[in-house]
């Protein structure tokens, strides 16, 4: 379980294609104290330490998480976001995120909005229902606040975010391009809202 607030950004120093793709993430957490089969969220992907060193982690990534996941993300020299797990008694500072990516969504545009950026993220029909308006939503790992949606004519639809200067500067959000993939984890609330809908409108 994780928070969506970012402690570290990462590099990935090295990726190689094994039965499962192995990648070494150099990082300025004190390994030490991260034990091998501990959980990282990688811009929104938890996956498991399975080796380490005093600035580096490694994981593997099965076909499937790389399918379901930004096809930006897992190239040698790239950044992530860091967050470690969240533990008992730690301040939930963004709200809760499990670290399972629902969909990929696609940048549409970015702009400066005083010192802020706005940034646009267009979702498919299988996602476009659970962003709301002042909603909580998980982009590459980032707790955000949607400040607008727009629903499009083919089902997708595209919501607004504003980045403040200290989340565009402490994040690897900074690297966004228009046309980039992002990871999106929606509201684990929003998740059960819509089964208990849909389990109500079942019975009727």
């Amino acid at each position: 379980m994780f928070t969506g607030i970012i402690t570290d950004v990462g590099t990935i120093t090295k990726a190689e294609q094994r039965g499962d793709l192995r990648l070494i993430i150099q990082c300025g957490y004190d390994m030490s104290g991260v034990d091998l089969g501990a959980s990282i969220a990688c811009s929104g992907v938890c996956l498991t330490v399975v080796d380490k060193g005093a600035d580096w982690f490694a994981i593997d990534a099965s076909a499937e998480t790389a399918s379901k996941t930004s096809n930006a993300m897992w190239a040698q020299g790239r950044r992530l976001n860091l967050e470690r797990a969240l533990k008992i008694g730690d301040e939930l500072g963004g709200h809760i995120v499990t670290g399972h990516v629902d969909g990929v969504g696609t940048i549409a545009a970015i702009a400066p909005e005083g010192d802020s950026h706005r940034v646009s993220v267009t979702v498919s029909a299988e996602i476009a229902p659970y962003i709301a308006t002042k909603g909580s939503v998980t982009v590459d790992g980032v707790s955000l606040t949607v400040n607008s949606v727009a629903d499009n004519a083919d089902g997708t639809a595209t919501f607004g975010l504003n980045i403040i200067p200290h989340t565009w500067d402490v994040t690897a959000l900074g690297d966004l391009a228009e046309g980039q993939q992002v990871n999106v984890e929606i509201d684990v609330l929003a998740r059960y809202l819509a089964r208990m809908q849909e389990r109500l409108s079942a019975a009727r």
